[in-house]
């Protein structure tokens, strides 16, 4: 188990995978978001839907900058009106509270 911290991350951050409680938990404090895949591949997942292309890349521009600070990279899939974020911690075997610090951060660029 990797118990260091990364850069930005709270010393003492342990980047395990969530249980089942604690999932349903953290998705209960964000908007919009849900868990997709199956129980391997388990991740948490959004859409985010935009007029037009240039908008949906500014937005995948700037979850690559949050995810590059974070040291911590989703799957984006960017279409021409909308952008979906999927996260999961591939190290961790499951979603972390990594996952949940930067669907809160992606959340926040949108207030």
């Amino acid at each position: 188990m990797n118990t260091t911290s990364k850069p930005n991350q709270a010393p003492g951050h342990i980047n395990r995978a969530l249980t089942a409680t604690e999932i349903v938990a953290n998705l209960a404090h964000l908007e919009g978001w849900s868990l997709s895949g199956d129980g391997v591949e388990l991740a948490i997942q959004k859409r985010f839907d935009f007029p037009d292309f240039h908008q949906s890349m500014a937005f995948a521009n700037a979850v690559a900058y949050i995810a590059q600070r974070q040291d911590h990279h989703p799957e984006l899939v960017v279409a021409y009106r909308h952008c979906t974020v999927r996260w999961r911690s591939h190290d961790a075997g499951g979603i972390t509270r990594a996952d949940f610090d930067c669907s809160a951060q992606i959340d926040a660029l949108l207030r």
